[in-house]
């Protein structure tokens, strides 16, 4: 038993693969923007603003590898964990360079590009953070700060880059910006700002428990004055950050209640549910249901409601809609589903309408091409004829 319990410390232990001295000058070093980082921040902003435009996943990959965005988080964390104010003030001013590059370039983007999107499904995902981001961005923290501090550095760090997806919320700001759409400004903020908060609380554990030589101070006063500083500063992170994460997972519980009873009720009497709504981005939450088939009685409607109090939600937050519902007594299956048509019928209208449109914006450049492309010689025209 004693060589099991040898063996398994062997497995998990840190203590050989570290190297402390240069995972702190690593973090160090890559806090700045200045030079080739701002043009190469920038860049990557502009290729990820086009995947999100285009909603092109591997784009959006490929600009999160390019970013280097994640130094001044890892440095912030850093300085919470080894006390050091001087790490945490370069951070922060770092960190305020690099989100206002960021947002200004993906602004200057989607304000001059042509390409509109009718449902640009990459960039609204950008918009509704769930607890599975706060969970990404704390284990993806973890992850970077082992690979940063462990002695063979492999590529770790750039699954945490394309993992904890910092830049897509930034670009998605952007396009807030440049249309004018809070919902967008606002979501994609926030998700943005639950990622770097838990990254570098990921950061600041890590580094508590790996051990990194604290800050010392030559003054008491001096030192009881920054040790304060810094316990006000790890409160304000971890305040809003369990208030945040508490508010994702009561939103991710409604969801999942609401689906349930959404399921437990597909088919009553004559009536069909085809489709169910939930809005979180207003209180109380809400679950839209969208009946087919016969309109539904008081008392069925009193069987959902009872049910969703089981459920945990209350009346006031299940909505019936009834639009392609059929007020007779009496329905067949085919009625049922001609109310199911009707809806998806107008969604298939609206990506109809949006690839129209596309094609005539295709069809402006190919025109735009061709006028500038030089006339044929005559005689090679002849020679074609001829043959």
């Amino acid at each position: 038993m004693g060589k099991v319990k040898e063996y398994i410390k062997s497995v998990v232990s840190l203590g050989e693969h570290i190297d402390i001295d240069a995972a702190n000058a690593n973090i160090r070093s890559s806090i700045a923007f200045r030079g080739p980082n701002v043009y190469i921040l920038a860049c990557a902003i502009i290729i990820a603003s086009v995947g999100l435009n285009v909603n092109s996943i591997p784009v959006i990959i490929g600009a999160m590898l390019v970013s280097p965005l994640m130094g001044p988080i890892f440095g912030f964390g850093l300085g919470l964990g080894t006390n050091d104010v001087d790490l945490l003030r370069s951070s922060l001013k770092n960190f305020g360079i690099m989100v206002l590059i960021s947002i200004l370039a993906s602004t200057l983007y989607f304000i001059i590009t042509p390409l509109k999107l009718d449902e640009p499904t990459e960039l609204l995902a950008r918009t509704n953070p769930t607890i599975y981001d706060v969970l990404i961005a704390l284990f993806g923290g973890i992850a970077g700060m082992l690979e940063t501090s462990r002695k063979e550095k492999g590529n770790v760090l750039s699954g945490v880059a394309i993992a904890t997806a910092l830049m897509p919320p930034l670009c998605t700001v952007g396009y807030g910006i440049a249309e004018l759409n809070i919902h967008y400004i606002t979501g994609a903020l926030y998700l943005f700002i639950i990622n770097s908060l838990f990254i570098a609380l990921a950061v600041f554990l890590a580094a508590k428990y790996l051990g990194f030589p604290m800050a010392e101070f030559s003054d008491p006063k001096v030192e009881k004055r920054r040790k304060t500083s810094i316990t006000i500063i790890v409160l304000l992170i971890a305040i809003p950050s369990c208030f945040s994460a508490f508010n994702i997972i009561r939103e991710n519980n409604f969801t999942i209640h609401a689906g349930s009873l959404v399921n437990k009720h597909k088919t009553i009497g004559g009536s069909y549910i085809y489709d169910h709504k939930v809005i979180t981005d207003e209180k109380p939450y809400k679950v839209e249901i969208f009946i087919a088939g016969d309109a539904l009685s008081a008392e069925q409607k009193e069987i959902i409601y009872n049910d969703a109090e089981n459920f945990g939600l209350t009346r006031g937050q299940v909505v019936f809609r009834e639009e392609a519902a059929d007020n007779a007594s009496k329905v067949t299956e085919t009625e049922i589903v001609r109310g199911i048509y009707e809806y998806y019928d107008q969604r298939i209208q609206e990506l109809n309408t949006t690839i129209t449109e596309l094609e005539l914006e295709l069809a402006k450049y190919k025109n735009a091409d061709t006028t500038k492309a030089p006339a044929p010689d005559s005689s090679s025209v002849g020679e074609v004829n001829v043959r």
